[in-house]
C-alpha cells in the first residue's frame, strides 16, 4: 500500500494486487494476472514473521508444501506444478540488486535468501516464476514496526523494484546486442 502511494518512475505502470493466502486462488490468480497485464516483471512481496531484514528471494521451490492455507487446504501432491522443475531461479540477479540498494544508504538492511519457506510465499513465487519463465521476483519483509515503518519499507521496495527493472533492462540490452552481431 505504501509503494502504491509512492509510485515508481514515470515510465512504469504499477499494478498492485493483494493475493490471498490460499493455494487454489494463487494457482488461478497468478496466471490470470500474467495474461491480463503481460508485464515486464512481477514482484511479489510477502510478510515473514521471522524476517528482520528486507530479503530478496533468489528462487522458488516446487515441492514440500504441507502447511494448510487460510481455507484449511493443502495440495494433495504437495507441489505447485506437477512435473515442473524442483527449483526455478529468477532471471533477476539478486546479488547485484542487493549490492546496489545497500549502496544507496537507505535505513533498511537488504539481504539474499534461497529459501522462501515452502508456504504460500514460496508457492506464489514458484507459480509466478513458472508462468513467466523466471521474470518474477519475491521480496520478504518483516512485520510493520519490527523494525521498519511502512514508509521505510515503501521506500526500500521502490528502490529495489527500480534496481530490478534496471538490471533486467541492462541484461536484455546485452542479449539484444549479441543477436545483432
Amino acid at each position: 500500500q505504501e509503494l502504491e502511494k509512492l509510485g515508481l518512475r514515470e515510465d512504469v505502470d504499477l499494478h498492485v494486487y493483494e493475493v490471498p493466502v490460499e493455494y487454489q486462488t494463487v494457482q488461478r490468480l497468478i496466471p490470470a494476472l500474467w495474461k491480463k497485464h503481460s508485464p515486464q516483471l512481477v514482484v511479489h512481496v510477502g510478510v515473514s514473521g521471522m524476517a528482520t531484514t528486507v530479503t530478496l528471494e533468489k528462487c522458488g521451490h516446487n515441492v514440500g508444501y504441507k502447511g494448510l492455507d487460510n481455507c484449511r487446504f493443502c495440495p494433495g501432491s504437495q507441489c505447485c506444478v506437477e512435473g515442473g522443475p524442483e527449483c526455478i531461479d529468477s532471471i533477476i540477479d539478486m546479488d547485484t540488486v542487493c549490492k546496489r540498494v545497500s549502496a544507496l544508504g537507505l535505513d533498511v538492511t537488504v539481504t539474499i535468501s534461497k529459501d522462501a519457506g515452502r508456504y504460500l510465499c514460496d508457492f506464489t513465487y514458484y507459480t509466478s516464476l513458472y508462468q513467466s519463465r523466471g521474470r518474477s521476483a519475491f521480496v520478504h519483509v518483516p512485520p510493520l514496526g519490527k523494525p521498519y515503518t511502512a514508509e521505510q519499507l515503501g521506500r526500500a521496495l521502490q528502490a529495489i523494484i527500480e534496481e530490478m527493472l534496471d538490471v533486467l533492462e541492462r541484461s536484455e540490452d546485452k542479449i539484444n546486442c549479441q543477436h545483432e552481431h
